[in-house]
């Protein structure tokens, strides 16, 4: 019942899968895994490439554990738990190999952050997104940098206010979130299996610098993510109150 995160190593892919039982939200153990993961792929030899992706054909992800969210009674607390997102989102950024995101649904918080902060992500037509965070006393602190590096800052605006509403899929395809979408998870994978192919052909050399070029200014975050995660973490006090 606490979802699992697994990896699969074939042919120069990494495989990063991870599932929750609730909408495939993103509790703290599940969090440090996914982290675990990435840095373990990046630091194998026999993988050229990584997909993300979520077990099952509905949400993607649905953020943050509320279950966690409400046990949390201190600010140190709080601030450990949105540091969890923090070595995701860092992970992703300083791994040399390109990440590809498969999105199969719906996207709240969090998993929008992990959608911004891949390579390159590819959706289906369901698969709107929502930063649901204000609605719930806080605010997409850690997850900020990245939607905002992705879809530019009056997008990440728009999600950021307007907490309780949901932008389309094709809304998220026009600032850039995703860059392309197909009708069906089957389509999906099919697209994605195409790009994974061509771009396991590519040069691993050229890749890895391209990856470098993309992410350069982004250094800081080491700094930043964590300031974001406590504040986060005295903001999140307050979730009983608004999350009712």
């Amino acid at each position: 019942m606490n979802g699992h995160v697994n990896t699969i190593i074939a042919d120069g892919l990494a495989i990063i899968e991870f599932y929750h039982p609730k909408g495939n939200s993103l509790p703290a153990d599940i969090l440090k895994k996914l982290a675990e993961a990435i840095d373990e792929a990046d630091q194998e030899p026999q993988v050229r490439l990584i997909l993300l992706r979520s077990e099952g054909e509905k949400a993607f992800c649905a953020g943050a554990s509320f279950d966690e969210l409400k046990m949390i009674t201190t600010e140190e607390e709080g601030a450990r738990f949105f540091m969890g997102f923090a070595h995701v989102i860092n992970a992703m950024r300083r791994c040399r190999k390109f990440i590809i995101g498969r999105v199969q649904g719906k996207c709240v918080g969090g998993g929008v952050g992990m959608a911004a902060t891949v390579d390159i992500c590819l959706a289906t037509e369901a698969a709107d997104v929502k930063l649901s965070e204000l609605a719930v006393g806080i605010g997409p602190f850690v997850v900020g940098p990245a939607v905002e590096r992705k879809i530019g800052l009056s997008a990440f605006s728009q999600l950021a206010i307007q907490a309780t509403e949901w932008k389309t899929a094709e809304w998220a395809r026009s600032k850039g979130l995703f860059a392309e979408l197909y009708p069906d998870v089957n389509a999906l994978d099919q697209g994605v299996y195409q790009l994974a192919t061509t771009l396991l052909g590519s040069n691993p050399e050229a890749m890895a610098e391209m990856k470098k070029m993309f992410w350069q200014g982004t250094d800081h975050w080491e700094q930043l993510l964590p300031e974001r995660a406590a504040i986060s973490g005295r903001l999140v006090l307050e979730f009983s109150r608004y999350s009712k």
